[in-house]
This record gives structure tokens, sequence and C-alpha cells, in this order.
């Protein structure tokens, strides 16, 4: 049986998109690698370490790892219901560790999309 991830992008209370915001940032081709590497996120069963992984040290971020022409961007999210992946936040990479105010946004978005939820606001 094949595994099938659904992923969307977190949005704020006010309908905000960071994911969305970051993607449009970059260019068509980086944005093209993006999608490829969402397709295969979503489609293979075990998608290598190199490109998805749990970051140690946190409440249960996932990052996905994207390298186009030396240029590295990295979303961030966490699983919902089992298969759901919500993408919290993107940016570009420079060094081999994620900033920590990254981590600490996509904990808080995180701890927000999980409140909104139990209150039925998401």
């Amino acid at each position: 049986m094949s595994i099938m991830r659904e992923i969307r992008f977190y949005r704020t209370s006010s309908g905000a998109c960071p994911v969305r915001a970051f993607l449009s940032t970059l260019t068509p081709k980086q944005a093209r690698k993006v999608a490829w590497m969402l397709r295969l996120v979503r489609t293979l069963d075990r998608v290598p370490t190199e490109y998805f992984e749990k970051l140690v040290g946190t409440k249960e971020l996932w990052e996905v790892r994207i390298q186009y022409a030396g240029d590295l961007f990295r979303l961030l999210g966490f699983f919902d219901e089992g298969t759901l992946l919500i993408l919290c936040s993107g940016f570009g990479k420079k060094t081999r560790k994620i900033p920590p105010r990254e981590i600490e946004l996509a904990e808080a978005r995180r701890r927000d999309y999980f409140k909104r939820k139990a209150l039925g606001s998401d």
C-alpha cells in the first residue's frame, strides 16, 4: 500500500500565507524545483533524508530541503492527522544550521494551528 501525503500551507489568523509569500520571491526555475520536491514528498513512501527529515530537538517539525544551482531553500512544517503535512515557513539558507529564529517561528505557527483547530477556527 502506498502512502500519499497531502500538503497544505499554513495560514495566519488574518489569512496570510507565509510559505506562498516566500515562494513568490523565487525565480520560475527555483519555484519549479520546489514544486518537484513537494511532489516527491507527497508521493514517495520513503523520501530520502537528504530531501525530507524530522528536525532533531524540535516538537515534531519536519524540513523539506531544496537545492538549486547553489541556492539552498528550506520549508518547515509539521504533520496533522498522520499524512497531512502543514508547511508553515520557507527561507533561503546560507549555512548548514537552520537559524534558531526560523525554528521558533515554525513552532509558534504549529502551536497556533493546533490551538485554532481545537477551537474550530482553522
